[in-house]
């Protein structure tokens, strides 16, 4: 593999063809190849691995795998990919690495890296003394915990912690596990399944429910960057007054529900992105964070921008719950998923923690320039205006001529696709 700090010019790689893109990737060490074969062929996950990945398949589902090259967290640089329909999310994301990367890029901080399992107990007779019996058992049930799930202990990790609280009618028993490289889920869940009946024998009641929690909140990372104003425009007077809107923009996700979900969605693009290409779950990564975004009671942005007007930059903070994965589950099955590690140089789950929440971070600071800047509906409609030239049936070549007059046109839909592609056909002819 390429060194992560070698510079390479990635100048006109979104005008290159997906061939002459993944010819640039092998050229340069990036994919090897046979990755380079499975790509130019498209046959990265065949119907034997999907059946052994999910139940009742008949076929596998195909989404675009695109490459945001470049970005710079914690002083490397990092090619990340994504699997994504949307075009304009790539094109985002490019443009905020570029520009985060020429104002110093990112740094992070991993808090922790814990997953948390939870017992929850009814019926218990005396929930004071209950929770005093609990806790001063906890050694030997840390001890139980790491007796059902060995393997995980000899990696370094396993049960940590134990706490119980009284909530309402309920005893909810809770565990802390370091799960190392893995999410995981299934190590937690055995675990609290080994508790269960212990912790009903403690307690003197009966036990609801033993899962694992995906309110990882034992696994925040924070990113955060710091951009110069030359980059938001040339003019000092005008690069000022587009800080100054992305901070009041951010305090409005702040107070605003309706502005804070669409926010935060646009956090999502990213992450969501590039945790589907490393073959992570992003169900559950979109519901610890969505978690998160409301501790407080009321649903907030994630993310937080400021206009520090004596450093002339606009700072950048996004933390964020991130029980990520570099092993387990289908992560070691998914030729694709595979290929992604290796353009990421096969970061640890701390390290991918912190990418990902860059990501988030970046697919952001996009959002927030265009919508308080020129808005977001002229590129959105370039990109629309392409994918109903498509639907119609237009090739490559007649792109040029037929996106511009379908963005002129009155009504930009299908229908209207349709009729100019047959009359640039017809005029052809």
């Amino acid at each position: 593999m390429v060194n992560q700090m070698t510079k390479l010019n990635w100048a006109g790689f979104s005008k290159k063809s997906p061939e002459e893109r993944i010819a640039f990737l092998e050229n340069h060490q990036l994919l090897n190849p046979e990755e380079q074969e499975a790509l130019a062929q498209h046959q990265v996950l065949s119907l034997e691995i999907a059946n052994q990945m999910a139940e009742n398949v008949i076929g596998t589902h195909s989404l675009p795998l695109a490459l945001v090259p470049d970005f710079l967290i914690d002083g490397k640089n990092y090619q990340v990919t994504f699997v994504t329909e949307e075009p304009s999310v790539v094109a985002a994301a490019s443009f905020a690495a570029k520009i985060i990367k020429r104002s110093g890029g990112f740094q992070t901080r991993v808090h922790d890296r814990k997953m948390i399992g939870q017992v929850a107990l009814f019926d218990v007779p005396d929930k004071e003394q209950a929770v005093q019996n609990i806790l001063q058992k906890s050694a030997s049930l840390l001890s139980l915990a790491n007796e059902a799930h060995p393997s995980i202990v000899k990696r370094g990790g396993g049960a940590r912690e134990v706490k119980a609280e009284i909530k309402d009618n309920f005893i909810i028993v809770y565990l802390t596990v370091d799960t190392q490289e893995a999410m995981g889920a299934n190590m937690v869940n055995t675990m609290m399944e080994a508790l269960a009946p212990t912790l009903e024998e403690v307690s003197g009641g009966q036990s609801l429910m033993a899962i694992l929690s995906n309110y990882a909140t034992e696994s925040l990372v924070t990113a955060e960057c710091a951009v110069d104003l030359r980059f938001l425009s040339r003019k000092q007077e005008e690069a000022h007054y587009l800080a100054r809107k992305m901070e009041l923009a951010s305090q409005l996700a702040q107070i605003d529900p309706y502005r804070a979900s669409t926010h935060n969605k646009g956090i999502f693009n990213g992450i969501d992105a590039l945790v589907m290409a490393t073959g992570n779950d992003w169900r559950a990564i979109e519901a610890g964070c969505h978690a998160y975004a409301c501790q407080d009671g009321q649903y907030r942005g994630l993310s937080t921008w400021t206009f520090d007007e004596a450093e002339h930059c606009l700072r950048g903070s996004l933390t964020l719950p991130m029980p990520i994965a570099t092993k387990g589950g289908s992560i070691g099955l998914n030729p694709t998923v595979q290929i992604a590690h290796d353009l990421l140089g096969h970061p640890s789950a701390r390290e991918l923690a912190s990418i990902i929440t860059s990501v988030g971070l970046a697919q952001n600071f996009a959002a927030l320039k265009a919508l308080t800047s020129t808005g977001i509906q002229a590129g959105h409609m370039k990109l629309q205006a392409k994918s109903l030239a498509l639907l119609a049936g237009a090739r490559e070549t007649e792109l040029g001529q037929l996106v511009p007059q379908l963005l002129h046109a009155k009504h930009l839909n299908l229908e209207t696709a349709q009729a100019i592609l047959q009359d640039l056909r017809n005029h052809k002819n």
